[in-house]
């Protein structure tokens, strides 16, 4: 029988359409090619070495023409960096100036490659690099909260074949996030506990739904997934901000995010997919009962009419059975 279970740490309600469950072999892309097995280097990539836009570069590392990690402001950005934040307000019609930052990380030189086949140092270099410009960004006063996230093939909205993630600095604090904030200080005003730290502590004491973890995270498969494979790579340490996360813990990250999308990538053949680093308003951090973590959704689903009707989804796959199939992949 179908049940609805519940995100306790964002209250959505999602239904597990068990009579309806897929086998994970369903969800393979069969249709097109690996990532690695598209060419190296594509003479007409914006991103590829010896294309490089100069105007257009923030910051390189290392420094000189042996770059591994760039970034770049967006050459067609969805807010503009100059500017005043100003309001205005005309009965129900509200408008804020669309002033902040755009910025994309170009992940590697090499254009055949995604986290998923690099290495786990690399990664940790992407993230530092990622977290630094956070930091300087987070200095901007017009700036509320900073999304970091990856959209890896068409279906997840990327374009550009070339591995690279983005950077948006907003001048005000999404709804989304804003109902997130309120709904984890809802739970911690009911029972003094972080929610998220105590879904880690109950997802490793039942362990069916864990993927992998090493010393510093947690990923696991929500029991509440809204989508097949949906998962959450959470610190165990306490901490709100993506942005005050240590060198020893963007290295352990860089490794447990590598892992993660390898199986993704050899278990279901490559999948689109985005992921988002969910961290606490600048201005508002919650210290006490926010907590930053990584999210990966594979985009191996689409939604439809009832999706957008009622705000829920429907998983036609059992979180347990896969984290199971993802644990069964090897990730070395």
């Amino acid at each position: 029988m179908p049940e609805l279970r519940q995100n306790m740490a964002t209250k959505q309600w999602v239904i597990i359409a068990a009579e309806r469950a897929r086998r994970p072999q369903q969800f393979l892309e069969t249709y097109r090619p690996l990532t690695e097995e598209q060419p190296e280097y594509d003479p007409k990539c914006p991103f590829c070495p010896g294309n490089e836009e100069l105007e257009y570069e923030v910051t390189r590392v290392p420094p000189g023409e042996e770059w591994q990690v760039r970034i770049l402001l967006n050459k067609y950005p969805a807010l503009q960096r100059e500017g005043e934040r100003m309001r205005s307000f005309d009965g129900v019609h509200r408008r804020i100036s669309g002033v902040g930052h755009h910025e994309v990380v170009v992940e590697s030189p090499r254009h055949n490659v995604c986290p998923a086949l690099a290495d786990a140092q690399h990664l940790s270099m992407i993230l530092q690099t990622v977290q630094s410009r956070c930091c300087e960004l987070a200095q901007d006063p017009r700036i509320e909260h900073i999304i970091c996230f990856q959209n890896h093939g068409e279906h997840a909205g990327t374009s550009l074949l070339h591995p690279h993630s983005q950077i948006i600095a907003l001048p005000v604090v999404p709804y989304e996030v804003r109902m997130r904030a309120e709904e984890a200080r809802r739970y911690f005003d009911d029972t003094g506990m972080c929610v998220f730290c105590q879904m880690v502590h109950d997802e490793l004491r039942v362990g069916e739904r864990i993927i992998v973890e090493n010393a510093s995270f947690v990923a696991f498969i929500l029991y509440a997934a809204s989508s097949p494979f949906h998962t959450w790579i959470v610190p165990r340490r306490h901490a709100a901000s993506f942005l005050r996360a240590s060198a020893v813990e963007l290295a352990d990250l860089g490794d447990i995010l590598r892992r993660v999308l390898r199986k993704l990538y050899r278990g279901l053949r490559d999948p689109d997919y985005n992921y988002i680093i969910r961290t606490a308003p600048l201005r508002d951090p919650g210290h006490e009962y926010l907590h930053w973590y990584l999210t990966v959704v594979p985009r191996v689903t689409r939604a439809a009419g009832f999706e957008l009707g009622s705000g829920m989804f429907i998983n036609t796959m059992l979180p347990e059975e896969a984290a199971a199939f993802l644990r069964s992949i090897s990730d070395a």
